[in-house]
């Protein structure tokens, strides 16, 4: 059965860091490769659950002020309408109901780590909005897309593990205490396979609430734990730290 992950994708920068990218290719290298990719990223939050675009189209460069190279990223993944199509399915026999944003291109959530795993851009990839940020609502939508996994389908939630950009730190400076007491609890809490008080994390976490002032970077966690069948598991794959934010990501089953 295909694995399913979660990863702290960076910002648009994280193809000039060495190590990450290395980190990425390697993590990727170590999978078998999908047969399509289905990615739920941080940065799109819409109701009801919305498909991206089914065909190629162009890149959602949801970020401001970076330099202009960052701009003219390109990555023309095949789209993916035959797992949209069994998406579909799977939702209608849930009775979830399911929208279509044809124009709507992968974001830097879904790109900028996609770039460095899979840069052939040969993989169907197919993105999907987040209806909710309630963490049971969105475990509860990763069980619905569990038996994508048996047919090749490589799940991806993409946030970051602390996400707190007001409070951004030096790249070569210890991460603030708030940022590696939130990281080790969420990184003890998983190895615990504690899903009730990940569910909980806003009241079980140390410093939840400036580790993620607002939790869209976490909630992605939620559906990649709702897809596994790891019962919360999750084996740490990359670790440590971006300028002080956790780029703790994983991968269960």
């Amino acid at each position: 059965m295909t694995p399913v992950l979660y990863l702290s994708h960076g910002a648009p920068p994280l193809a000039d860091d060495a190590t990450w990218t290395r980190q990425l290719a390697g993590w990727s290298a170590d999978l078998d490769k999908p047969k399509a990719i289905l990615v739920v990223s941080a940065h799109w939050e819409e109701a009801p659950l919305t498909l991206g675009a089914t065909t190629t189209v162009p890149l959602v460069y949801d970020f401001w002020g970076f330099p202009d190279r960052f701009y003219q990223v390109k990555y023309a993944a095949p789209g993916a309408p035959e797992l949209a199509e069994k998406l579909r399915k799977l939702l209608r026999s849930t009775r979830t109901p399911v929208h279509d944003a044809p124009d709507r291109g992968l974001d830097h959530g879904a790109y900028v780590p996609l770039v460095e795993m899979y840069p052939d851009a040969d993989i169907p990839v197919l993105q999907v909005s987040m209806p909710s940020l309630d963490p049971q609502e969105l475990f509860d939508l990763g069980r619905k897309l569990a038996p994508l996994r048996d047919e090749g389908v490589l799940i991806i939630g993409s946030g970051f593990f602390t996400h707190n950009l007001s409070a951004l730190g030096h790249a070569d400076g210890a991460p603030p205490a708030w940022s590696s007491e939130f990281d080790h609890w969420g990184a003890e809490t998983l190895r615990e396979g504690d899903l009730d008080a990940l569910l909980d994390f806003q009241h079980k976490a140390p410093a939840a609430a400036i580790a993620h002032p607002r939790i869209e970077h976490f909630a992605p966690l939620f559906v990649s734990l709702g897809a596994s069948s790891s019962e919360g598991k999750g084996e740490t794959v990359i670790d440590g730290y971006w300028h002080g934010l956790a780029k703790r990501s994983l991968q269960f089953g």
